[in-house]
């Protein structure tokens, strides 16, 4: 692939005289009343402006880290309940859109200023490997690719325009690579860069960046993130399969040479390329990272030392003192109309000492409390990993967990072993989070602090297959949750797979594992689900739409020939049932 770019950052040589390039982006990342943020990298230092075709736009300086250049780029003076087309100049040069773009010019959509009976359009999936050109597999046609072309044809004006895309995890895969990236990586091991590390994986910041190059680059993905605006968290894969499943996986990967060049690397991309849009645009100069990367001339070692620093989180995540010392909050949440979105971290932050796993720190749950109570009609949680699994996988999660600590070193290692063999480390394999979830739920969806939402919904991915699922919680719950997974966007489960996750569903093996849960002492879950939709094993991406008091799902794949097809459709809500009134105004010492 010729990208103009090298191992360490840009080739000088490829650059064209008129000036710098414009080689990811641009992304429109948060729309927020009249402000919205977008995200490029170029491949020279330069002053990014972002200018509408009214009066609305911003500017931004680069800042550079490992050879590169990015911006985050504020734009103000939009005004409400219309669509902004946008253009993007480097040091006052036109770079985007492209000349001769088979697709619609980009535009900021902006919400009314009372948006309040507006419905609310929700795209969510996950787990894209790279653009098929790149592939070395013949995977089903990409979700995304397909949901971007059928978008180009429609108005943003129009009410089908989505308000956000939340990419649930794996947006790109650091130790699957495509046959492009092992050719250079081939060529990095071969002079022997970075030491010690695997010849077809992925470890130092440049590398990572090639990841984003060759997956953003991709002519529909790249419309598409210009347009519509987009939050993201991590999975495994942005770092390496199974990340932090336990406390002794860690104590494994510590021995590797080439994994705290990775993981740091990791994380600081992730940041870079991910993370940083995800804040709000009165968000972004408060943060203390990229307060730190601004400020610097050149932000390499302020990356390096934070990825070390962040990926500490899990090793004193037990102890609140030392984990306010080196945490960084990945979670966030936002509003869109009535809707309110949560999306949490089930990664980098967990804590793993055995006797006390959880999938997030104390101080981190306290937060997520406190923004899932408040005065709005949904609440949407979005999550890497599903809450709901198959039945029968979450009996054998739970047993495993409990067995892997146990004092008996043989039983404990062999399932620990089985841990990692398996990947059973969803949120059955905390579950101490798993049940503190469910009660969660219940309060929210029951009152009385606050009037009970008309829906919850739980947004997830990683399982390589798609499903509607609906909890029964205890209690006087009167908000019905759903569990909503799609997976994969553009990937495939081995053939050999899919029968066993139609077992986890099936009610013989489920009674089988559920026995086996209780012979370990484990007690029957609260929270009890059914299958409505699923499992769908191809290439997906669904829809959440919020309707006043009415939520509904659509789940699409993707045909032979790259088109979009109706896979399930699913009434989440009772249209008869109104949600309780609300107060007219805030009652005092209860969040928003």
């Amino acid at each position: 692939m010729t990208d103009g770019t090298t191992a360490g950052g840009p080739d000088p040589q490829l650059r064209p005289a008129a000036g710098p390039r414009l080689l990811i982006g641009p992304l429109l990342r948060r729309v927020v009343g009249g402000q919205a943020t977008v995200w490029v990298e170029t491949d020279a230092p330069a002053t990014v402006r972002v200018a509408t075709t009214g009066t609305a736009g911003g500017s931004a300086r680069t800042f550079s880290a490992f050879g590169h250049h990015y911006a985050l780029v504020v734009v103000d003076g939009l005004a409400p309940g219309s669509s902004h087309r946008y253009e993007v100049f480097l040091d006052d040069r036109r770079v985007w859109p492209e000349p001769d773009s088979p697709y619609p010019g980009s535009v900021i959509r902006t919400r009314r200023a009372d948006d309040d009976a507006q419905p609310v359009r929700l795209i969510f999936g996950s787990c894209r490997e790279t653009t098929q050109h790149s592939t070395a597999r013949r995977l089903p046609p990409d979700a995304l690719d397909a949901y971007a072309r059928r978008l180009a044809g429609l108005d943003p004006a129009g009410g089908d325009w989505p308000d956000l895309l939340l990419l649930l995890g794996d947006q790109v895969y650091a130790d699957e690579t495509s046959p492009v990236i092992r050719r250079f990586l081939r060529r990095r091991r071969h002079r022997g860069l970075p030491p010690g590390a695997p010849a077809d994986q992925v470890v130092s910041f440049p590398e990572y960046t090639r990841l984003y190059l060759e997956s953003w680059r991709d002519p529909e993905i790249r419309w598409l993130l210009s347009t519509v605006p987009s939050v993201m968290i991590f999975d495994d894969h942005e770092v390496i399969d199974d990340w932090n499943t336990s406390a002794a996986w860690r104590a494994r990967m510590r021995g590797e040479p080439w994994w705290p060049e990775r993981i740091s690397s990791g994380l600081a991309s992730y940041w870079v390329y991910q993370h940083l849009g995800n804040l709000a645009p009165d968000e972004v100069a408060a943060d203390p990272v990229f307060r730190a990367v601004t400020a610097a001339d050149d932000a390499t070692d302020v990356l390096r030392e934070f990825g070390a620093r962040v990926d500490a989180e899990a090793d004193v995540a037990h102890d609140p003192q030392r984990w306010s010392q080196v945490q960084y909050q990945w979670s966030f949440s936002l509003d869109v109309g009535r809707t309110r979105v949560i999306v949490l971290d089930n990664r980098c932050s967990r804590v793993l000492r055995p006797g006390a796993r959880s999938m997030l720190p104390a101080g981190e749950w306290a937060w997520f409390t406190d923004r899932a109570h408040g005065r709005y009609d949904h609440l949407v949680v979005g999550a890497s990993l599903p809450w709901l699994m198959p039945p029968g996988i979450h009996h054998l999660e739970s047993w495993n967990e409990r067995l892997a600590e146990s004092p008996r070193r043989w039983v404990a290692a062999s399932s620990e072993w089985l841990r990692q063999v398996l990947d059973l480390e969803h949120w059955a394999a905390f579950r101490r989070s798993f049940d503190d979830l469910g009660q969660l739920f219940a309060r929210v969806g029951a009152g009385p602090g606050h009037p009970p939402p008309a829906s919850i919904s739980m947004l997830s991915g990683d399982v390589h297959h798609s499903y509607v699922a609906r909890a029964a919680l205890p209690g006087q719950v009167r908000t019905p949750v759903h569990q909503l997974t799609c997976s994969p966007i553009h990937n495939q489960v081995p053939a050999l797979m899919r029968p066993l996750m139609r077992l986890g569903w099936w009610r013989g093996p489920t009674a089988a594992l559920r026995a086996l849960a209780r012979s370990a002492g484990l007690p029957r879950p609260s929270v009890r689900w059914r299958k409505l939709d699923g499992p769908y094993f191809g290439n997906a991406v669904s829809t959440l739409l919020h309707n006043g008091a009415t939520a509904e799902v659509t789940l699409e794949g993707t045909t032979a020939d790259g088109a979009l097809r109706e896979v399930a459709r699913r009434q989440l809500t009772d249209p008869t049932v109104q949600p309780a009134p609300r107060p007219p105004q805030q009652a005092a010492g209860l969040p928003q």
